[in-house]
């Protein structure tokens, strides 16, 4: 009859376990939960009710034993548990133990011991295995260490960040508002959702004019950047469509900012589109930037 494990070793490792579950949902503050707490309760409770029961198998068992087994099983329930796990592990065998458990390969003249694994590395051994378990189970039916919901997350924290900065931020006019590379891409996307039923993809005109070719219809500052800023912020004095988008509210400084950004990049520093590419005529007065 074995000894059993002490019943403090499955407590903590029932607690860790409800830890790790814990741990992959997406409740930060699980600590603070009754669910929580609750159910550390509950495992604990039945545990020991477990113990309980095994206590009264075991005894039962033990009427069953001759004094001899009755004594060596005393003998063996005296030794400390860890104890035991450190022998397993690194008590060198006797003279005679060694010979019980040799074998003789025969064939080859090989001998080796037939030893058992240590408890310590067989109980890590299926930890691990459990482990990877519930973390196969997690990554495909949870969002738990998910790379695309990671990203989401962090983009949607990346995104709240920028809105509270904006709050505290100086706000972006005419005056302040400064050309930087960096806002391309971002005003390309601003102006793709609200610039481009007029003036089509890449700028290239439609119902509003051509943005790539050197004539402009309304030129009312003195450098490209400045003049987009300007006609977003006031709209076109020639066409009521182009309506300001700053003052109604459509966009802020900071995005008119980069979508001036945008426009000056496929104006200035790529080539324009022609009409035979697709663009639209050129409409007004060829206009003499400043940088």
């Amino acid at each position: 009859m074995k000894t059993r494990t002490p019943i403090s070793i499955y407590i903590v490792a029932a607690v860790i376990s409800i830890f790790i579950v814990f741990e992959m949902s997406d409740d930060s503050n699980y600590l603070l939960t009754p669910l929580f707490w609750g159910l550390i309760v509950v495992v604990i409770l039945l545990l020991f009710i477990m113990n309980s029961i095994g206590d009264l198998v075991e005894n039962a068992n033990f009427k069953l034993l001759s004094d001899e087994e009755k004594q060596e099983y005393l003998k063996e329930k005296s030794i400390p548990y860890f104890k035991k796990l450190w022998d397993s592990a690194f008590k060198k065998q006797s003279a005679k133990e060694e010979k019980e458990i040799l074998i003789d390969h025969g064939f080859d003249g090989i001998t080796e011991l037939d030893n058992q694994l240590p408890k310590w590395w067989l109980g890590l051994f299926y930890f691990t295995i459990a482990s990877c378990v519930v973390y196969l189970f997690a990554f495909a039916f949870t969002d738990y260490a998910h790379p695309d919901v990671e990203y989401q997350d962090e983009a949607k924290f990346q995104l709240a960040s920028i809105k509270e900065y904006e709050k505290t931020a100086p706000a972006i006019d005419l005056e302040t508002a400064t050309y930087n590379a960096e806002n391309i891409a971002e005003g390309e996307q601003i102006f793709k959702t609200n610039c481009v039923s007029c003036h089509s993809d890449a700028g290239k005109g439609g119902i509003g004019p051509n943005l790539t070719d050197k004539k402009w219809i309304n030129i009312k500052q003195k450098s490209l950047f400045k003049n987009v800023f300007w006609m977003l912020e006031n709209g076109s004095p020639n066409n009521p469509t182009m309506r300001p988008f700053i003052k109604d509210g459509v966009i802020t400084g900071r995005d008119a900012e980069k979508v001036a950004a945008y426009i000056y990049h496929i104006n200035q520093e790529k080539s324009p589109i022609t009409e035979a590419q697709g663009g639209a005529a050129p409409q007004g007065e060829e206009a003499h930037w400043q940088e």
